[in-house]
């Protein structure tokens, strides 16, 4: 898995990478999602940090796509005061939902509640954790009156891990990715897939 280093002027041949960043990449690589989420890297954004990886995800049930997201790792060996410490996990999920239950205004609440008991049950350990969750429903009228009635939920979160151990935390939000796309759990004794390695 490459990942991609904030241009300090130096030759970033030159610029070793942090252990903890390392330790963090090997969780990351060790990972095993459900068969149903496809994980794929994408490149990680600039000028957040020294060192980030990104992660692209989609759901795709019944060859329509059902949830998509993106998961990405930050790191500043020095820290930044509004992380709360060196890593900063910054994601996104959204996925179509039935009209009815995008009109529930109790689905945001219940989206937050998704991330941070997926976190928790994955012994994923944050802080500093925030974001916000939308609901949006759709119904079309006039000449496009035949589709159907729709609905999103989007979920934007980041926190802070309280160790290496990221791929704990990419379980945990393809946990909820599933969720988003009205995936049921893994039955016990189901394997998951192991995150294919890039270089």
């Amino acid at each position: 898995m490459t990942t991609r280093r904030r241009d300090t002027g130096a030759d970033p041949a030159t610029v070793p990478v942090p252990a903890s960043f390392a330790e963090a990449l090997a969780s990351i690589h060790g990972v095993a999602v459900r068969p149903e989420v496809v994980l794929e890297e994408t490149p990680a954004p600039q000028r957040l940090s020294p060192f980030a990886v990104a992660l692209q995800a989609e759901v795709v049930l019944h060859d329509e796509e059902a949830a998509s997201g993106r998961f990405v790792l930050l790191h500043d060996p020095a820290g930044q005061e509004p992380w709360d410490g060196t890593f900063r996990v910054v994601t996104f999920a959204k996925g179509t939902v039935e009209l009815d239950i995008a009109q529930d205004p109790m689905l945001t609440e219940v989206g937050w509640a998704w991330l941070v008991e997926a976190l928790v049950d994955r012994g994923a350990g944050f802080r500093a954790e925030s974001g916000t969750v939308t609901r949006t429903a759709s119904e079309s009228f006039g000449a496009i009156s035949d589709r159907a009635p729709s609905g999103d939920v989007e979920i934007r979160a980041s926190w802070t891990p309280t160790g290496t151990d990221i791929g704990a935390h990419l379980k945990a939000w393809t946990d909820v990715l599933a969720q988003v796309a009205g995936l049921p759990p893994l039955p016990p004794g189901v394997a998951s897939l192991p995150l294919p390695r890039r270089r």
